[in-house]
């Protein structure tokens, strides 16, 4: 196993990484963001608003987009599988 293949292996857990954690990372970043723009027009600045809603809003994505994300990742494992077997034979 060279160098090319290492690197096609790690790129592709990258990427794979990047994709299944979007969704949960996106909807935390579009709830802060609107309880930012709240806080700032009712000029409230309580933290715990903040905390409590991304929490909740990303436990809330995890249990929508976990079929998905489990999918996603055992596509990559089954990749992986087949990309070793190929590489030992």
């Amino acid at each position: 196993m060279g160098q090319a293949e290492i690197t096609t292996i790690i790129q592709d857990a990258v990427i794979t990484v990047l994709v299944v954690s979007l969704p949960c990372l996106g909807i935390g970043l579009v709830v802060g963001l609107a309880i930012s723009i709240f806080q700032a027009t009712t000029q409230i600045q309580e933290q715990t608003l903040v905390i409590v809603a991304k929490i909740a809003a990303v436990f809330i994505a995890l249990i929508i987009f976990f079929p998905w994300m489990l999918s996603m990742t055992q596509d990559f494992t089954h990749r992986l599988y087949n990309y070793v077997f190929t590489m030992l034979r």
